[in-house]
């Protein structure tokens, strides 16, 4: 058998990992999932199927697929066209533009709820205008919620879909231009084929943050039952009277956020 070549480490030395690495490795890990633990020992197992049946559960996670579905939807609708202008277009103040784009990922959802007002609201820059003109009324309304959604989620699918676009191999575009195909059939025929994975993991990423929103979600719809109440909303509610049902619905968000992961586990997390 050949010997190791002069200067490669030995498989036991890369394995070997600092004390003082290893410490706080470990305590990090126990920190992030201790509490998912908890989640699990503390759940009612017993009657974990009677309390995913009553009415009350089951109308929020209706609500909550529902409005996340829409959200993502319009997300799509806009996010996609804006990452496309972000990744192929020149202009001035595009890094401002940027800039502005990723201001939901950092901003307080609170906050966000408190925009989405001032410009949608009965009194905002535009929802007098839709509702002296049009009669349409958006706060603490169903169609709220999949606004409220749909601004915290939608930098989530810009983001993918424009380093999709940035790491596409140009070359198919261009030579289909050369073929003499315009510009939307070189989009929709050629462009969006080439990122149709960063669109799809852009898209579960959004659906998932808008599956989960709360805070934006609260402050501009409203916590309605039927109406507003979603997942997170009726979370909130049920600690304040029933620990149990609270846990039952965080366990039935924690399916999906781990669902999710395993979904896009080949493509973020695991490294080949």
């Amino acid at each position: 058998m050949a010997g190791r070549p002069e200067g490669t480490p030995s498989r036991r030395g890369t394995r070997q990992v600092p004390a003082a690495l290893l410490l706080p490795a470990v305590l990090g890990l126990l920190f992030l999932v201790l509490p998912l633990a908890g989640l699990l020992i503390r759940a009612p197992w017993a009657t974990l199927p009677q309390r995913l049946a009553t009415p009350g559960v089951l109308t929020a996670l209706r609500l909550s697929l529902q409005c996340a579905t829409l959200a993502t939807l319009l997300c799509l609708a806009l996010g996609v066209p804006l990452a496309w202008l972000l990744a192929r277009v020149e202009f001035p103040g595009r890094r401002l533009v940027r800039a502005l784009v990723t201001v939901p990922l950092v901003l307080p959802p609170v906050v966000g709820g408190v925009a989405l007002l001032l410009v949608f609201g009965r009194r905002g820059l535009l929802g007098g205008w839709l509702d002296s003109t049009f009669g349409i009324t958006l706060p603490f309304t169903t169609t709220g919620v999949v606004l409220a959604e749909a601004f915290v989620a939608m930098p989530f699918l810009i983001i993918a879909v424009e380093g999709a676009l940035r790491g596409a191999d140009r070359r198919y575009e261009e030579a289909a231009a050369t073929l003499g195909a315009g510009r939307w059939t070189t989009f929709t025929h050629v462009t969006l084929p080439l990122v149709a994975p960063g669109v799809a993991a852009g898209a579960v990423l959004c659906w998932a943050r808008a599956l989960g929103e709360f805070g934006a979600t609260i402050t501009f719809a409203g916590n309605y039952p039927g109406t507003t109440q979603t997942m997170p909303l009726a979370v909130y509610l049920a600690l304040e009277t029933d620990l149990d049902a609270a846990i039952v619905l965080s366990l039935i968000l924690l399916t999906v956020s781990v669902a999710i992961l395993a979904g896009l586990r080949d493509r973020w997390i695991s490294s080949t």
